[in-house]
Formats: structure tokens, sequence, C-alpha cells
């Protein structure tokens, strides 16, 4: 069964990568994923984008101006041990046009504002059940792992009004080779953030979701692991 790895190049153009033989010709450093005997090392760097909707409902009581949108950006960094994790994320927040109270759909009635996520010492469960235990369900996805920790958030740049901090729980989720001919999988796909109290009460308690774009080793050098495998 040949597998072939698709990466990107500049320009965002996709080019096969052949083996790790041509990389290091190439002078591309290689991360091994695995070693003998042993399930693969984890990516240290993560990062991509979420989009998502807050729900109608929060706590049995309606929220005024839902759902809102909510678009943004996020990293996730791991130690060199994989065992704790650092992450952040930037969302813009704004009332989704559908409920826009304007009759002419003013864009200003909208109530847009940003938030900021900062985590740090958070710990990493790369167990071989826990992503099923501690991460939503997401269809077609066959592991991955979560990080748990404590959030501090923002409100345009000043103490989020809810108050501070909550818990949060981030998964990154993905697919698996099935050794199958002509199919595709990207080991580390998917992302979702899980906000607790007080938080939850602006954004819900449902998990957000979001992309992942990119990963990478611990010297920076890019990971396969993120990018679109082919069963050939």
């Amino acid at each position: 069964m040949k597998r072939k790895h698709w990466m990107r190049a500049g320009f965002h153009k996709a080019v096969p990568v052949l083996g790790t033989a041509l990389l290091a010709a190439m002078g591309i450093g290689v991360q091994s994923s695995a070693t003998a005997g042993n399930p693969p090392r984890l990516p240290a760097h993560f990062s991509g984008v979420l989009s998502d909707y807050t729900p109608m409902i929060i706590n049995n009581a309606p929220v005024k101006g839902a759902p809102y949108e909510m678009h943004g950006n996020w990293t996730l960094d791991l130690n060199n041990a994989r065992t704790q994790a650092t992450f952040s994320a930037q969302i813009a927040m704004e009332t989704s046009e559908v409920v826009n109270p304007d009759p002419n759909y003013d864009p200003t009635q909208l109530s847009p504002h940003t938030h900021h996520f900062s985590m740090t010492n958070a710990v990493v469960h790369d167990g071989p059940t826990d992503w099923q235990t501690m991460c939503p369900v997401v269809s077609s996805v066959t592991g991955g792992f979560a990080v748990t920790g404590t959030a501090f958030i923002t409100g345009n740049g000043a103490n989020a009004p809810f108050g501070n901090p909550s818990p949060v729980t981030v998964c990154i989720l993905g697919g698996s080779d099935t050794m199958t001919p002509n199919t595709a999988f990207v080991s580390f796909a998917n992302f979702t953030l899980t906000i607790g109290s007080p938080a939850s009460g602006h954004f819900g308690p449902q998990p957000i979701h979001g992309v992942v774009s990119q990963c990478a080793g611990t010297f920076g050098n890019p990971r396969q692991d993120c990018e679109v495998t082919v069963d050939q």
C-alpha cells in the first residue's frame, strides 16, 4: 500500500511528498512521528481557525441578540514532554444578521465585540481513550487528544464582565489510515473549545468548533499530521 502525503509549499500550492529521503535532500527537516514499538509523538505546535454560533438559550434563559456569530484564530503549544500546554485564542463576535433588529439591517446594530483567551500550564490528555471520554462527539473522527486547564478571558481588551477565570477543554481530533486505496485522511483535523462557568454564560456550554490548519514539531518544522494523506 502506497501512501502519498501532501504538504503546503510556497504560495499555498500542494506538492506531493514521496518520502523523508526526498525532504532531506531538499534540506527540509523531518521529525519522525513514531519509533519502533511506541505510539506517534504528538506535534508540539498547532494553529487554526474557529467559526460557530452561540445558542439561543443559555441556562434556560433566552439570550438577547442570539445567536451570536463567533469567528477567530487559535494556537496550542505543547511542551517538550507533551504533558503541558499553552493555549490562546482571539474571537470576534456579533449578532447574526438573521436577527438584526434594524429593519434596514444596519450593521451597527449587531453588537460587535472581541475576546482574547489565555491558558497556561494546561494538562495534556493523550491516552488511547481520553479523547472519547473528554471530547464532544464529532462525526467520523477516530482519534485525538484533549487539553484541560483554566483560561483568562477579556472583553474588548478589558477584564470580561462575566468574570475570570473559567475552566476550558480543548480537543484536537481527526481521522486514521484505513489502508484502503483512493481514500484520504488527516490525523489532526478538527478543533473544539468547550468553556465552563462563568464564561459559559456568555459563549454557551456547547463546544465551539473549528479546524486545524497547521501543526509543527518542537523546532517548528512542518508535520504531515495536519495535511491530507492519500492511500494509493
